[in-house]
């Protein structure tokens, strides 16, 4: 467990932690919208205008969206898109989790041991930052294997083969298992290629929603991974062994969607939607507290720190076995989880 804890009121007012803990419907709805427009908006600019510049802005800012997916649905296991509970888990699931094949209520018992035992060893998303400090060398293989989809193929795979199930099942069980674990996904997915196809674009999917998926949401992951408790200062301080990092708007358009970056006032106040944690960073920069939080003034300091081993300490294959030493969430393997937040 934390060694320190602290609670809202050590450093919010009532008034002040009554009004960045509302939770607002239609802020919820316009987050999942703006997300869907912009993935929308830009495979309209490629079929408008295909060549090899908005294909690759295309490719970057859907990544971008796919993981401001899984961000908002992280809100909703929070309970924070709406504060009726079956509209949050309706927008989480159906907007934000399948469309990604994720799905809020497993992540949700999975990731709330996190917020629990955050950098402690029972932490299970201590795999992601524990290896940190690593070389230079070692990033540029990762970041390699990531922007050239082997990451994302090696997850998909284990996640395919975990909703399979075992093969000495029955075809019958297997079909059950399948539909259970991944079916609700794979329906809205077809659901989407269905509507590509009939809007004249059904080479989006492969091209603008999966490439993506397996390429820059992979990098960026990894990058957000680092970022939020990678190479902190002290594991067992709540306000230290979390980083927040700020973001410009190219940061926050290509890496950092819907106020991820607020990841210290994330943990700090769980319950806090994420289109109020800019408010609640302000409060604790104006606070006595400011000066002992973890605060990166953008993602490319983070990596500096994140790879500050000396090169000729490299050690190719060393963090891979660490990895298979661990269990991961979900079924997922591999060198890079996907859960984090």
């Amino acid at each position: 467990m934390t060694v320190l804890r602290m609670r809202a009121r050590d450093f919010l007012s009532e008034d002040q932690l009554a009004d960045v803990r509302e939770r607002v419907t239609w802020k919820g709805v316009a987050l999942i919208a703006h997300a869907w427009a912009l993935i929308v908006g830009s495979i309209a600019l490629v079929a408008w205008w295909p060549n090899p510049l908005t294909f690759l802005l295309a490719v970057g800012i859907i990544g971008s969206r796919q993981l401001g997916l899984t961000i908002l649905m992280h809100d909703g296991a929070h309970g924070c898109l709406s504060p009726d509970e079956k509209t949050n888990l309706t927008l989480s699931q159906w907007f934000c989790a399948y469309p990604v094949f994720l799905e809020t209520r497993a992540y949700r018992r999975y990731h709330l041991q996190h917020h629990a035992h955050t950098q402690q060893e029972d932490d299970p998303d201590l795999i992601l930052s524990a290896p940190f400090p690593i070389t230079k060398l070692s990033y540029r293989r990762k970041f390699l294997r990531d922007i050239t989809g082997q990451t994302g193929y090696e997850q998909r795979k284990a996640q395919l083969l975990n909703a399979f199930g075992p093969p000495d099942w029955p075809l019958k069980q297997r079909a059950a298992h399948f539909w259970a674990t991944l079916g609700p996904q794979v329906a809205v997915n077809a659901l989407m290629f269905a509507a590509m196809a009939a809007a004249g674009v059904w080479w989006a999917y492969p091209l603008l929603w999966l490439l993506p998926m397996l390429t820059w949401l992979m990098v960026i992951i990894r990058i957000r991974n680092i970022a939020e408790h990678a190479v902190v200062p002290d594991s067992n301080d709540p306000l230290r062994n979390t980083r927040t990092t700020r973001a410009n708007f190219l940061e926050r358009l290509f890496i950092a969607p819907y106020y991820v970056n607020y990841h210290l006032e994330h943990h700090l106040l769980f319950y806090v939607p994420c289109y109020n944690l800019p408010k609640v960073h302000r409060i604790l920069s104006a606070s006595p507290q400011a000066s002992r939080m973890e605060v990166q003034p953008n993602y490319w300091s983070v990596l500096r720190l994140a790879t500050a081993k000396p090169d000729h300490d490299d050690k190719p294959g060393e963090l891979v076995s660490i990895a298979r030493r661990t269990r991961s969430a979900g079924g997922v393997v591999g060198d890079q989880a996907a859960g984090g937040f």
